[in-house]
């Protein structure tokens, strides 16, 4: 294990640690996994409100003349189609057919973005973005000042009224709002989230997120407010069937394999989109599927996925037992002939066939 002096921390680590988290190393970050643990974590947000810090997400801003252009030319999805107080969620391919990163693109104005990338790519994904800005794009890298807290759940959006005079309800899915928060100015509220179970994320800088992070805690109490590690973040994004970056999606499968082909505009020219024009008039060779185990077992990342007579048809990239659904789940690529919903598949699991179902996702019907 990584020494903890080595790891980052964000403005909460201190926080999480009084609150007796049990902190691991995550992305290059000392990072809570659990409190109070992942099953009664999961719960609580989707069926109360929790909190989770996110900060170590990476955040750069791209603005000038030449943003929307650079934009344009490095994301898969269709900037021209933003305009200020919306959000995109997009991806960066690159030149082999695979995917850099995945990412959400936040419109401040016409020629100002924030991005936000994943935390373990951030260094990767900078190097890719600049790499390509022959517009002139000015770009900064404001990581290290931020901090990002998701509260989610149903209750999520009363919690935060009381912080706040922007009118919550009014903020649609994937649009955003600056304003004060909790007395701090410049607060980003974003109608975002990795759960399916509602609310927002919100940045500020990093010298409020003490003050934001117990106030927030104190204005859910009433409804069983929790701080919620990332064990049941994983959780959460999976019954949902969201992609995570290193697990379902990376640098060797498509965005049009993994299910992203609406995140995937050919109506304009960005990296590889060419080769990846082809590959969706040819048809796919293996996509990604959302499957529900009917043996018993928990399927895990890297697990081979194989078809009645044995012969290994593809891979599990992420798998658990859902706490909502009581019943283990999973994601994997298989052989575009299987990918059907109600096709049996098996996994293979300590060197026993086990066997799954593919479902349509997400896993958790709304």
């Amino acid at each position: 294990m990584e020494e903890s002096t080595t790891l980052k921390h964000t403005a909460l680590t201190a926080v999480h640690q009084q609150l007796g988290a049990k902190m691991v190393p995550f992305a290059g970050y000392l990072m809570p996994v659990q409190y109070s643990g992942i099953n009664a974590e999961h719960e609580t947000v989707r069926n109360a409100v929790g909190m989770f810090d996110v900060s170590h997400m990476g955040e750069f801003i791209v603005k000038g003349d030449g943003a929307v252009d650079l934009l344009q030319r490095v994301t898969s999805n269709d900037v021209s189609k933003l305009s200020a107080g919306k959000a995109q969620y997009s991806c960066l391919p690159n030149e082999q057919g695979g995917i850099v990163d995945d990412l959400i693109v936040y419109c401040m104005d016409e020629k100002t973005f924030m991005l936000v990338v994943n935390a373990s790519n951030i260094e990767k994904d900078w190097n890719w973005i600049m790499k390509h800005n022959s517009y002139g794009a000015v770009m900064e890298n404001v990581s290290d000042s931020m901090s990002l807290l998701a509260i989610q759940g149903p209750k999520a959006m009363q919690t935060l009224q009381k912080l706040t005079q922007v009118k919550l309800d009014e903020i649609a899915y994937y649009h955003f709002v600056k304003g004060e928060f909790d007395g701090c100015s410049d607060v980003i509220i974003s109608n975002t989230g990795y759960t399916g179970a509602g609310g927002f994320e919100i940045y500020m800088d990093n010298a409020h997120a003490v003050k934001i992070w117990n106030d927030v805690l104190k204005a859910g109490e009433e409804f069983g407010i929790k701080p919620i590690g990332l064990g049941a973040r994983d959780t959460l994004r999976l019954e949902m069937g969201f992609c995570l970056y290193g697990n379902d999606i990376d640098d060797t499968t498509s965005p049009l394999e993994a299910g992203l082909g609406w995140i995937t505009k050919f109506t304009k020219d960005f990296v590889n989109s060419a080769a990846l024009k082809a590959e969706k008039e040819r048809g796919v060779v293996q996509k990604l599927c959302g499957f529900e185990m009917i043996d018993r077992g928990i399927s895990r990342k890297d697990y081979e996925i194989c078809n009645a007579q044995g012969e290994v048809i593809g891979r599990v990239t992420s798998g658990t037992q859902s706490p909502t659904l009581g019943k283990a789940i999973g994601l994997g690529y298989v052989k575009k002939e299987y990918a059907g919903e109600g096709t049996e598949i098996y996994v293979k699991i300590r060197e026993k066939l086990l066997k799954a179902v593919i479902v349509k996702l997400p896993f958790l019907k709304k």
